[in-house]
């Protein structure tokens, strides 16, 4: 393993530190919840949006803190899901007059401990809700999820609802946007390499040079089947395939696309997906009204991408167009 890091249990803590002092006049930490929060959090004129999941798959969700986006995020360690006392600390911390809407990848762990912090937080009598994210088509239930699994497609969520929170929406219309688009997003990936979680020191699974992973889980999580490598044309058509066919999309649809990186990806390699896939798309008559390119919900260093679809309405694309300051600006 080659890894810039010191002490394996102190890298998410010393990365969480960094980010800190790259952005002192936005950002609060609070160490003990490894909390990362707008430093003008919470506005009691606005509903205030948090997520948790695991660290390892940045810029989300820590890096995804700002105006228009999240309010605050609260990662556990490496895959690893918060403890339910950094949700619940998280919450009373980002509590405002409109309440707080927790946003949930559909992983057990995050799960267990996000309805644990909104129980919590309910007996404190905040207002709070919860939405689950699970746009990944490739499998229904994987080695840590009941039900299909939350990965990339979770940024659109998280900036629709930012954006609606920052008009003054109440919380039930920023839940109600939220489902909507979750609704409307489906995703699959596809893994050429594995990744090494820092406290593990080795590779999560063995692939061949000559195998991918097709339909790969953001935690190195098994797809729908090992595979011979094949061209990038076969990929984006096996890619394409699950995902339009499952909600479906249509001819005539109005579509967000994203092509993201797993982490290891050159952004060279995935603006040919993206080309190959707008082609595609443009065949099947679905026009791209909106483009996303690079790193959005990473596996660590895993070489690998994911290809994302949304179903754009007037009001999703008005939220989408909204603007939006984070730490790490994506998009």
């Amino acid at each position: 393993m080659k890894k810039f890091l010191n002490d394996p249990k102190q890298f998410v803590p010393e990365m969480l530190r960094g980010i800190a002092l790259a952005n002192p006049d936005t950002i609060t930490y609070v160490p003990e919840y490894n909390l990362i929060m707008r430093s003008d959090a919470p506005r009691h004129d606005k509903v205030s949006i948090v997520q948790g999941s695991g660290s390892g798959h940045e810029p989300a969700h820590v890096m995804v803190v700002g105006p228009g986006m999240l309010d605050a995020a609260c990662p556990g360690d490496v895959f690893a899901a918060p403890p339910s006392d950094y949700v619940y600390e998280t919450t009373k911390r980002l509590a405002s007059d409109k309440g707080v809407l927790l946003l949930v990848n559909n992983y057990t762990g995050d799960k267990m401990a996000f309805e644990m912090a909104a129980e919590l937080s309910e007996a404190d009598d905040i207002k709070v809700a919860t939405l689950f994210i699970n746009d990944d088509v490739a499998v229904t239930d994987s080695l840590y999820t009941v039900g299909r699994r939350g990965v990339a497609g979770n940024f659109f969520v998280i900036k629709c609802c930012g954006a609606l929170a920052e008009e003054g929406a109440e919380l039930e219309d920023v839940v109600a946007i939220g489902e909507k688009v979750n609704s409307v997003t489906r995703t699959m990936g596809i893994a050429l390499t594995a990744c090494t979680p820092p406290a593990k020191g080795s590779p999560l699974f063995d692939l061949g040079d000559d195998e991918m992973e097709v339909g790969v889980g953001i935690h190195g999580e098994p797809g729908r089947r090992r595979a011979k490598l094949t061209s990038a044309d076969e990929i984006v058509d096996e890619l394409l395939h699950a995902v339009v066919s499952d909600l479906p999309f249509e001819k005539g649809d109005r579509v967000a696309l994203m092509i993201n990186g797993l982490g290891g990806t050159p952004i060279s390699e995935l603006y040919l997906l993206y080309g190959i896939a707008a082609q595609k798309l443009a065949d099947q008559g679905i026009t791209i009204a909106r483009s996303y390119v690079g790193n959005y919900c990473t596996s660590l260093e895993m070489a690998g991408a994911s290809l994302t679809l949304v179903r754009l309405d007037d009001e999703i694309e008005r939220l989408l167009e909204a603007p939006a300051s984070t730490v790490v600006r994506i998009f």
